[in-house]
């Protein structure tokens, strides 16, 4: 398939006529109850429904497209029974082996429909894998834990002089107190919560200016069964604010995909997971409709979905499509797009080098192939060498087979330049063949911790016809860094059109500058003679905010902002320390016109406040 963006059609229209023209058009379907799988009996289906599926894999054979369909119900997976797999997922925690609920590895032409089941998982799981899998959908399912792991909890007394806040426990909370401290129990965990996210009552949205708050774990009295006393002070927990109380843990997503090829993930509804929503690493195309990771409606009594990102795609490649999506109230972002750089720790010769992935939640996997595009970047000031190389080989050096994958060597078609020398430079690879073009439309972000979206990537990228309420943080962050979580890369052509932003920023994050935040990691910003991004259009969108910044950019080259309007409210005090609409360091090529705010232009009402 081509990947390009056509005036008439859409990417995921493309994509949704490619996939099931790969696919093929007449597949045979399969009844899961004629396997003896059935729901709502409260049995443990772990062996069973993975026993079933193979089963009919292996009957229909390798090249048929076929249907597995589900009886709508509930199906119970529990750890007993489940599959043991290590798998090493970007952006988590590196611990194995993980216990998975379903495990769907090395199918092709295969859709699985749950036909609107729930799968509900028990104890500490990843709930579905879907390994180096070709043509594969999965529709219609919601997946959800009986017990989280985040414990909620809602503030009854609020003695601020004293210190004391009592609090009571969720229905479907279990704990357990050991030396006056407060733990939350499930079946094969328990788990001292260490930080909060406190949420209004009634609304569900991050409370005003708390961001990460301490929470009473310690020292803590039972006052009766569900209602906890401990030496807690915060002023702004009045009574009746919920209280997430959790974990930095994220040992498992909701759904993992690696190695996949032209996957489809329709009418998913993920309401709880201790990692990410969705990871998907090494990919290439995956298109998302109407996925979503989000509370069971207005009436559910959760505060919360995932204990991380909604989405979050590493290293992958062809079209990203996410449409039509609601994220809210996760502890992160709604999705998240990157590779990963590489740190050299060795020139072996001018052909040759020693490579490392360098985060502690992300390695262990493949990060190259041979004839990959690369790049290369110094890290401290974040410029990007214009001479690009390709991979001849790579070789992954261990001691033994079972250690997880992070060292490379790589050997180059070309020759490397003198300056690639990491004894006076700190130097990152960057893979550009393993880089997505993305379409994020129709979605809705509410209520979540941290950030809106996040997009690193130097291919064509559309972001329209979003809702951003009350996102917290930055509703849509444009970064990079070589230093830290060394995620790639550039943007070189992103739209940002149509959307709607409300009430961002009520809280302070990482990288939150202003609505939208352009903010690559550059230590060195002084002596940076390059420009990190480039190609950035934010057009006919629609911002209603309470406090001044609406756009920051940072190491820019060629930057528009035309035809927003900003309408402002009281709804919350200012209180951000960026008091410009529009702020700019190191951006060049600007074109910032007919922009209003309050009906009136902003460029003439803030003229002293466009700094470049």
């Amino acid at each position: 398939m081509k990947h390009w963006f056509s005036k008439n059609m859409s990417v995921a229209m493309l994509a949704f006529i490619s996939f099931q023209a790969q696919a093929g058009s007449t597949p045979k379907v399969y009844d899961l109850t004629k396997y003896g799988i059935v729901p709502n009996t409260g049995q443990n289906s772990s062996a069973t429904i993975q026993q079933a599926i193979q089963k009919v894999v292996t009957e229909a054979g390798k090249t048929n497209p076929i249907v597995i369909k589900f009886k709508k119900g509930r199906y119970d997976f529990h750890a007993e029974g489940a599959q043991k797999k290590v798998y090493y997922i970007s952006n988590h925690d590196q611990d194995n082996p993980k216990t998975v609920g379903l495990a769907l590895e090395h199918m092709d032409n295969v859709t699985i429909d749950g036909q609107g089941s729930d799968f509900i998982f028990h104890g500490r799981m990843l709930p579905i894998s879907l390994i180096e899998n070709q043509n594969v959908s999965l529709k219609n399912i919601h997946i959800d834990f009986e017990q989280p792991q985040i414990c909620q909890v809602k503030i009854l007394e609020n003695d601020v002089a004293a210190g004391v806040i009592t609090y009571q426990t969720a229905p479907w909370v279990t704990y357990a107190i050991k030396d006056s401290t407060f733990y939350n129990t499930g079946e094969g965990w328990e788990m001292k919560p260490t930080s909060g996210i406190a949420f209004e009552e009634k609304t569900k949205h991050i409370v005003y200016n708390t961001s990460d708050i301490s929470v009473g774990t310690s020292r803590v009295t039972e006052v009766s069964k569900g209602i906890i006393k401990a030496p807690w002070k915060n002023e702004k927990l009045i009574p009746g604010t919920v209280v997430a109380m959790r974990s930095w843990h994220r040992p498992n997503p909701g759904i993992f995909v690696h190695k996949g090829k032209n996957t489809r993930l329709e009418n998913i509804s993920v309401h709880y997971s201790e990692g990410m929503g969705l990871l998907a690493q090494l990919t290439e195309d995956i298109y998302l409709e109407k996925f979503n990771v989000s509370m069971r409606g207005k009436n559910d009594p959760r505060y919360f979905t995932a204990q991380a990102d909604a989405t979050h795609f590493s290293g992958c490649k062809g079209v990203i499509v996410s449409n039509n999506g609601l994220y809210e109230n996760m502890m992160d972002d709604a999705i998240n797009i990157h590779g990963t750089y590489l740190k050299i720790i060795k020139k072996i010769d001018d052909h040759t080098l020693l490579a490392r992935y360098m985060q502690e939640q992300s390695f262990g996997f493949d990060w190259g192939y041979v004839g990959d595009s690369v790049q290369f970047i110094q890290s401290k000031t974040m410029e990007l060498w214009d001479n690009k190389n390709s991979i001849q080989t790579i070789k992954v050096i261990r001691e033994k087979e079972s250690d997880p994958i992070m060292d490379f060597e790589i050997k180059f078609s070309k020759a490397l330049d003198a300056y690639i020398d990491p004894t006076q430079l700190d130097i990152g690879i960057e893979n550009l063949t393993w880089t997505p073009a993305v379409e994020f439309k129709g979605n809705t972000v509410r209520n979540n911790r941290a950030r809106g979206a996040l997009f690193s990537t130097p291919q064509k990228t559309v972001v329209e016809n979003n809702l951003f309420d009350h996102t917290s943080g930055t509703a849509i962050l444009l970064c990079g860094d070589s230093n830290g979580w060394y995620e790639t890369g550039s943007c070189r052509d992103i739209t940002i059109k149509n959307n709607k932003f409300i009430n961002a920023l009520t809280n302070m994050f990482q990288f939150t500058n202003a609505v939208i935040s352009i903010y690559p990691e550059i230590p060195d910003l002084k002596n940076q003679k390059k420009y990190f991004h480039s190609g950035i259009k934010i057009e006919n969108n629609y911002f209603e905010t309470f406090d001044k910044p609406i756009l920051y950019a940072k190491s820019v080259d060629g930057i528009t902002f035309r035809n927003n309007k900003i309408k402002t409210n009281k709804e919350y005090p200012a209180f951000h320390w960026n008091k410009n609409a529009i702020l700019f360091e190191r951006v060049v090529n600007t074109d910032i016109d007919n922009n209003t705010i309050d009906g009136k232009p902003l460029e003439q009402a803030f003229h002293a406040e466009i700094k470049k």
